[in-house]
């Protein structure tokens, strides 16, 4: 199933993985690269992004401050802001995964993305990266 413009929300590790200085072509590359191309159109709210600076300006990860500011205003331009949208789903291991999941559903047909998998309710639009790519008909 190939769709030309996809809703997402991408959960932090996901993006981590993405911009490692040591990452060559993934899956998480490769859903990054769509959400520049703007195929993937991200979904967050302040949140999110406030997630999104705190990890990736931590130190272990080495990631420029210079390429986290141009991701994060990315994402501001391009992006869709949403508040969350209340779930009942039950416990979640991480509390900080819920923002993610409520995001998306504020959205329909938006998926979350993420490498934490089991983190999350068990749902057909929670995605791995590999599973995105495939969505996107780019393997």
């Amino acid at each position: 199933m190939e769709r030309n413009e996809i809703y997402a929300v991408i959960d932090t590790n996901v993006l981590v993985s993405a911009l490692l200085p040591s990452q060559k072509v993934s899956n998480p590359t490769m859903v990054l690269r769509e959400v520049f191309k703007g195929r993937i159109i991200l979904v967050y709210n302040e949140e999110i992004l406030d997630e999104y600076k705190e990890v990736l300006s931590r130190e272990k990860f080495h990631i420029h401050q210079a390429l986290i500011e141009t991701v994060v205003n990315h994402i501001k331009n391009t992006g869709l802001e949403l508040e969350r949208t209340k779930s009942w789903e039950g416990v979640f291991p991480d509390p900080k995964d819920v923002v993610f999941y409520e995001v998306t559903l504020s959205k329909d047909d938006a998926y979350l993305v993420t490498g934490n998998i089991k983190h999350f309710p068990k749902k057909p639009f929670v995605v791995t990266p590999a599973e995105m790519v495939a969505i996107l008909g780019l393997k």
